[in-house]
């Protein structure tokens, strides 16, 4: 007799947030044993100071709020609970068919919700003007298995990088930009996304400022970098700037992007000390590694559903 092989649970992830009351983990919990589900990674948080919520990358068909979150069921200001649960399931089941079960409970509960397999990769296009430290980072980092995403292509309003992006064996777009050409672009790149089915776009350096329209069309999918100086230095060569202020901590910030410029929800921040004898060349090269650093963690966080957009901040299941 043919020896069986066992077949490994397929495993989601569910993240959801809603007006926190007593019950709401039992009846996701016993909605998962119902289910023939079991928990692998469990994680919660109450904000009492309440605000307003959305669960980021939700699947299409569920609420989409606008950049800044939506009031939550109960109204704004009122408690809040976010949860992410790792789960497996015992015997053949399809996120649709988890979906089309949950959306009692998340009825019930007032709940911003969403189920993913969790070992699907998203699909992110990255974007770089001309510095290229991070989208290296990120390429390197893709192709070695340590980030859970598949690049679908690098946009650049240049074609410095187009060589780099080659090596790696990913498709690189060049949409040049100038003030006339910007919202042809932005459609352009729009368009992209919409082809290639993209779940997040990384801003990987990428210095244009955006419209308040596309900011909006891809609200909760696209992540910024940059140094964390502002509003201190601005403009040009900020790294020199702050060399000569004799600055001690340098750092950079990953962030949602929304139409506030470098104001949006924050996902993660690093720091590094600087001492007295650093060069401002030593100083630039600190800065492009806490930068990557920082990126590569935030893109990874987000690809895994461990953020969660709250009002102006996130909750971050690391």
């Amino acid at each position: 007799m043919a020896q069986q092989t066992a077949v490994e649970p397929t495993q989601y992830v569910l993240t959801l947030s809603c007006p926190d009351k007593q019950g709401i983990v039992h009846a996701v919990s016993s909605y998962l044993f119902m289910t023939g589900c079991n928990i692998i990674d469990s994680q919660q948080f109450g904000d009492r100071h309440g605000g307003t919520s959305r669960p980021v990358g939700a699947p299409p068909g569920l609420p989409q709020p606008s950049a800044g979150g939506t009031p939550m069921a109960g109204g704004a200001g009122g408690p809040l609970f976010f949860m992410r649960v790792h789960f497996s399931a015992e015997r053949p089941v399809t996120v649709e068919s988890l979906r089309a079960s949950f959306a009692a409970i998340g009825a019930s509960f007032g709940m911003e919700w969403a189920i993913h397999p969790a070992e699907a990769k998203m699909r992110v296009v990255l974007m770089v003007s001309r510095f290229g430290h991070c989208l290296n980072d990120l390429l390197f980092r893709t192709s070695i298995g340590a980030l859970p995403v598949e690049i679908a292509a690098v946009v650049s309003n240049h074609t410095d990088f187009e060589e780099l992006t080659a090596s790696y064996g990913v498709p690189f777009v060049h949409i040049p930009v100038t003030a006339e050409t910007k919202p042809a672009a932005e459609r352009r790149l729009l368009e992209l996304v919409d082809e290639q089915d993209v779940d997040l776009v990384v801003l990987a350096r990428y210095m244009q400022v955006l419209s308040d329209d596309l900011c909006k069309a891809l609200s909760g999918r696209m992540i910024n970098i940059h140094h964390s100086f502002l509003p201190s230095f601005k403009g040009a060569k900020p790294y020199h700037q702050a060399h000569a202020r004799g600055v001690k901590l340098i750092g950079a910030t990953a962030h949602y992007v929304t139409a506030d410029l470098d104001e949006g929800p924050i996902i993660e921040q690093e720091v590094a000390r600087v001492q007295h004898d650093v060069t401002p060349d030593q100083l630039v090269a600190l800065g492009r590694d806490v930068e990557s650093q920082t990126l590569a963690r935030a893109v990874k966080w987000h690809s895994e559903h461990r953020v969660l957009i709250n009002g102006s901040r996130t909750v971050v299941f690391a």
